[in-house]
């Protein structure tokens, strides 16, 4: 009977601080992003933190071997490196797109009305009054007053002066987050680890190793799948004849980590620069039957062979997940849903093998 009572104890203890976390949580969402995304990187980039510390060059007699920081400055570097020419690669490629369209619009608005006000006139009534050139004109100007970038700086900064320097706090916040979280990972876990009392550390030790097993096969694995994605889009694109492969292969390939949005997304801006482009219809056909063959190759062969079916969520629950995180906590829980998804699909699995061996159940 205590041993009973002690255990109903420990678990309303254990509810009531899961309770707390969940309400700091959601009482300090606005400021907790910098922190929480250092996190998610910290947990991708640690093995390779592992695998550079472990690293013994040798030297004639001499023997090096990186130390724990210098190996999580390395990873930071190179993380920044793949960041920055990412935003340096496809923005440009994006403007580019972006002046294409607007030069190319009367073009556009005159065959629309070529082929689609007769009909739309005949059983509407609707006509297609427009001008078009004060459309461009509209566009053009503000196109070119966006450009200039120092300007704008100057005008924003002086409107929003305190919210401009707390995004780039907070962004600034998340290398330097991220590189201790990095130097000490192992030593944070085994500080955690010692906080657990001692009757739920067992089971706590197994749950946090199948969170664990679930998130490593699912995040490290989505990343492999996205590159891979973003270089098959980007060579296939690019055989068939699109000159800006490079921007839309890269977006569908990274976006590819919420269901269909990647493709769904890839198609409608290869269209949109295949329609710039290409001179007729029929020349979309084969970017047509590059996204066909990618869902193909990441359905059936990748998100199988990289990713699994570890982290038991249905694509559906995904993208609900991915709402309800940020309608709750902003671009924070964007960053914690798939996480947090994960973490409660194994306590639910736990759960209903409890019910199932239960004297209720049976």
């Amino acid at each position: 009977m205590a041993l009973k009572q002690e255990n109903l104890t420990s678990k309303f203890y254990g509810g009531l601080i899961l309770a707390t976390l969940f309400l700091l949580t959601y009482l300090l969402s606005p400021i907790l992003t910098p922190f929480f995304t250092a996190a998610i990187l910290a947990y991708i980039c640690n093995p390779l933190v592992n695998k550079i510390d472990a690293w013994q060059v040798s030297c004639k007699s001499v023997k090096f071997s990186p130390t724990r920081t210098g190996a999580s400055l390395v990873v930071i570097l190179l993380l920044l490196t793949i960041i920055l020419l990412f935003i340096f690669i496809v923005v440009p490629l994006l403007q580019k797109e972006l002046m294409m369209v607007i030069e190319r619009l009367p073009d556009y608005v005159a065959y629309i009305r070529q082929h689609l006000e007769p009909w739309l006139m005949q059983n509407f009534g609707v006509s297609l009054d427009f001008d078009t050139a004060q459309l461009q004109k509209i566009l053009m100007d503000n196109w070119k007053s966006a450009g200039g970038l120092m300007g704008n700086v100057a005008l924003t900064l002086s409107t929003h002066g305190v919210a401009i320097i707390g995004w780039l706090a907070n962004l600034l916040l998340i290398p330097v987050v991220l590189f201790y979280l990095l130097r000490d990972w192992h030593a944070l876990l085994t500080s955690i680890s010692e906080l657990i009392p001692r009757n739920m550390h067992n089971k706590t030790r197994q749950i946090a190793q199948e969170i664990d097993a679930v998130l490593a096969e699912f995040l490290r694995g989505q990343l492999m799948v996205m590159l891979l994605m973003s270089l098959f889009y980007v060579a296939g694109l690019k055989l068939a004849g699109l000159d800006l492969a490079l921007p839309v292969g890269i977006l569908s390939g990274t976006l590819g980590f919420v269901p269909y949005l990647g493709i769904g997304t890839g198609i409608v801006l290869a269209i949109i620069s295949g329609l710039l482009e290409f001179n007729s219809l029929s020349q979309l056909v084969p970017v047509l039957i590059v996204f066909g063959l990618g869902q193909l190759l990441e359905s059936m062969w990748l998100t199988p062979s990289l990713v699994g079916d570890r982290i038991g969520l249905h694509p559906i629950a995904v993208i609900f997940a991915l709402l309800a995180g940020g309608q709750l906590f902003g671009f924070t829980g964007v960053l914690l849903a798939l996480p947090a998804s994960a973490a409660i699909a194994v306590a639910l699995r736990h759960l209903r093998n409890s019910y199932l061996d239960s004297h209720l159940y049976q």
